[in-house]
This record gives C-alpha cells, sequence and structure tokens, in this order.
C-alpha cells in the first residue's frame, strides 16, 4: 500500500486533472489557467452537509464572479447523479464526476478518503498561474465556513 498524496500547501503547483462535469463535458484545469479557480471537493451528491455546503456557495456565488473566480465542486459520484442533483438544487457552477478512475483527482489533492471510498470536504484556491494559494480540509461530517472562502477571496 502506498503512501498517502500530501494535501498541496499554498505555494505549490495544483494537481492537473482532466474531468467530466454533469453533461460530460471534459474540464481540465490547465484549461483554465487565466482564470481563478476555486476547487470544492465534497463526499456525496444528495447528502445533508454537501446540499447546504453547496447552496450557501450558490447563494454566495457572487462573492467569486466580483473577483473574477470559477468555483467547481468535485465529488466522486457519477455525472448522472452530478446532474441530477444540479438540476434539482440549481447550484450554476459545474460539479465535476471523479467517478473514474474513483478518486484519482482527490487522491491527487490529498482529499481522498480510501477506506470510505469518498472525498474529503477539502478546497483549494488555485491562482490563475496554477499554483494553489489557499487550502481547508476539513473531516468528515464538519462543514466549511463560507468566511473562509470570502477571506481566501479576499487575498488575491
Amino acid at each position: 500500500m502506498s503512501a498517502p498524496t500530501p494535501v498541496p500547501r499554498p505555494g505549490d503547483p495544483a494537481p492537473e486533472f482532466v474531468l467530466p462535469d454533469a453533461h460530460g463535458t471534459p474540464v481540465s484545469l490547465v484549461g483554465l489557467r487565466g482564470t481563478p479557480v476555486v476547487l470544492v471537493f465534497f463526499p456525496f451528491a444528495f447528502s445533508g452537509i454537501c446540499t447546504s455546503e453547496l447552496a450557501e456557495l450558490r447563494d454566495n456565488i457572487e462573492d467569486f464572479e466580483a473577483v473574477g473566480v470559477r468555483l467547481l465542486g468535485v465529488s466522486c459520484d457519477p455525472r448522472y447523479a452530478l446532474r441530477a442533483w444540479s438540476e434539482e438544487e440549481g447550484f450554476g457552477f459545474d460539479l465535476l464526476s471523479d467517478f473514474w478512475p474513483h478518486g484519482a483527482a482527490a487522491r491527487s489533492y490529498g482529499v481522498f478518503d480510501d477506506a470510505a471510498g469518498m472525498a474529503l470536504r477539502g478546497s483549494f484556491l488555485v491562482d490563475a498561474d496554477g499554483i494553489v494559494r489557499w487550502r481547508i480540509v476539513n473531516g468528515p461530517g464538519e462543514a466549511r465556513e463560507l468566511g473562509a472562502y470570502r477571506a481566501a477571496l479576499a487575498g488575491l
């Protein structure tokens, strides 16, 4: 068994990925160069804490848009489940499926729980040059605070 991948620190290059969005369109981090991105890894679509966290981001999307940041949710759910959930909740930002190879992107960010087969609650602000500028990783059942995102955005 290999050692877990460390969580990227501010100043580290962000690990590259190519993941399908909820409609099957591939999204790559390198394809977003020139635009700052917030990656929000979450355990499961339709679950209580994940729904409330992403709904809070949806309801405050203007905080991200005001500074030109693209918001991307990432989970190990299949894209079909993410599409149904996004349509039900009206998120208005892309959800990416890290379903196969299962959790590869979450693993590369050090936020995959092998025992549970899911992403942990990790968020990363990646600048326009692909460098991690901020991160937060919370344990199971521990929601991330909107204020933490706002403080990270203010630092751009």
